[in-house]
């Protein structure tokens, strides 16, 4: 009866009405288990917290309008139309659904629309009634068939509400779209009960922003599916941060391509969890300062933090791949940020008192699965990162550390060339000889790579891992400099 097409509203709806089931596969869903949800929805969605919770997908809809709520006859024949369209012996159309191909029901959405009709009320983002705009040969509406209506009404429920919007994510694995339904359908199930149960007509929205809560939730989910299978699938995910209220709806979509899930899937796992929990953990936008608000009866209320909670770690994926340098730079070697936030955590960061937290490990799982680097290329840098660690302890050589921070190409090149020969002098062999320094930070006869800062980044990394360990950096931790981000012009 149920199938997924594509489209995130009614696949997010499938998916949905099968957590609240049960039930994985999709060929297993029978009217009976479409009645029990098309009942929870003619209960609930008439009612507060669920109607309220409902007017930021169908806020002119039958189940929210003030108008069908004083005629309850009126209220259940609007649900009858719209939740039961799957049953056997529903009319239908000779037109197809838009959605599933399939025929569309010959049924009314309302005494006053043609049979088989949906609008904005019925479907987030459409456009009004009497809107021609945007429809083939100007008729307005879309035909739909009944299961993909009823799946589009149960839609919210599979949504997570954040920043007054709903949150709906849909991938191109059928069991990654479930796996977010579910989780965010029992989160809303128990926000109703908790709601219900201490007279609230409003269920309370989620704590987090919605990029934070996509990552949060798509990190569970992973875990989930590694726990259970031993494995993991990597697929892209799409997120839809949408509203559908009155004249001003709103929609942002959030992508995280497959090499950026690839990622996420691996640092779940016990090789690396430890690493990235660490920097994550920093990375939790600091709580505001308690401000004093009216005083009543001589004494001051504290207004409360009421802020969404904000990884800056989870937001700053987003911007990947295009940003991996300084992401690599901000979250891996612990460069500062600036900025005027003093609520942001990245302008407190700092290398000489979190060197324990640079991970080469974490770095090179970044370095294949998002930015696809040539594993040649990468075994190079480490390789060098480990003769100059090498070099640095054992020579004493604060100055050529600190040299190596450098963010001009030739004064860069002269401190390695200038390290290279007092290291020769000292009947040692070269610290790096010219191919490996071209593959690393050359394109060619003195031409540096575009990509040389982020080279000569991912050397520091190798470099500070080796030096902590080493305890060279404890005992000299002056000689890491006070670095911030650097102007992209520098060349």
């Amino acid at each position: 009866m149920l199938k997924y097409t594509g489209h995130p509203l009614v696949d997010v709806g499938v998916a949905t009405i099968a957590a609240f089931v049960n039930k994985r596969d999709l060929t297993s869903i029978t009217e009976a288990d479409l009645d029990r949800v098309a009942d929870f929805m003619a209960r609930q969605y008439v009612v507060d917290p669920l109607k309220s919770f409902l007017t930021v997908a169908f806020p002119n809809s039958g189940f929210t309008q003030p108008a069908f709520a004083k005629t309850p006859e009126k209220r259940d024949e609007y649900a009858e139309r719209v939740l039961r369209g799957y049953r056997a012996g529903t009319p239908y159309l000779e037109e197809r659904c838009v959605f599933t191909g399939d025929p569309a029901v010959a049924v009314a959405f309302s005494d006053k629309l043609p049979p088989g009709r949906a609008y904005r009320q019925h479907i987030p983002l459409l456009t009004g009634e009497n809107v021609i705009n945007f429809y083939p040969w100007g008729d307005a509406g879309l035909p739909v068939s009944g299961e993909a209506l009823v799946a589009i009404q149960a839609f919210p429920l599979g949504c997570a509400k954040c920043g007054g919007r709903l949150l709906a994510v849909h991938s191109d694995s059928p069991d990654l779209i479930q796996d977010f339904a579910s989780e965010f359908l029992q989160e809303n199930r128990r926000a109703l009960q908790l709601a219900q149960q201490s007279g609230s007509n409003k269920m309370p929205e989620a704590k987090s922003s919605a990029k934070t809560l996509l990552i949060e939730t798509l990190l569970k989910v992973e875990q989930s599916r590694r726990d259970e299978a031993g494995e993991y699938r990597p697929c892209s995910v799409t997120a839809y941060h949408l509203s559908n209220l009155g004249a001003t709806p709103s929609l942002d979509i959030y992508h995280l391509p497959l090499e950026l899930t690839d990622f996420l899937s691996q640092i779940v796992g016990p090789d690396y969890k430890a690493e990235w929990s660490a920097i994550a953990h920093r990375a939790w936008r600091l709580s505001h300062p308690k401000r004093k608000g009216k005083k009543t009866e001589g004494k001051e209320d504290i207004q409360e933090d009421t802020r969404s909670r904000r990884n800056m770690l989870y937001e700053d994926l987003f911007q990947l791949p295009g940003n991996a340098r300084e992401f690599v730079r901000r979250y891996f070697l612990r460069i500062p940020v600036r900025t005027r936030f003093e609520d942001d955590p990245r302008r407190t960061y700092s290398l000489r008192g979190e060197a324990e937290l640079v991970s080469w490990k974490l770095t090179e799982l970044f370095l294949r699965k998002v930015v696809a680097m040539n594993k040649d290329r990468i075994q190079q840098i480490r390789e060098l990162g480990d003769r100059l660690a090498a070099y640095v302890s054992g020579q004493n050589d604060k100055r050529f550390f600190r040299e190596f921070f450098e963010h001009r190409y030739n004064y860069f090149r002269t401190a390695l060339i200038r390290a290279n020969l007092a290291h020769v002098q000292h009947g040692n062999p070269p610290l790096i000889t010219l191919d490996p320094y071209i593959a690393i930070f050359e394109e060619g006869d003195e031409l540096a790579s575009p990509d040389w800062r982020l080279a000569r980044d991912l050397v520091l990394i190798r470099m500070v891992e080796q030096l902590y360990q080493q305890g060279w950096l404890g005992s000299h931790p002056e000689a890491i400099p006070d670095v911030s981000e650097e102007p992209e012009s520098a060349s």
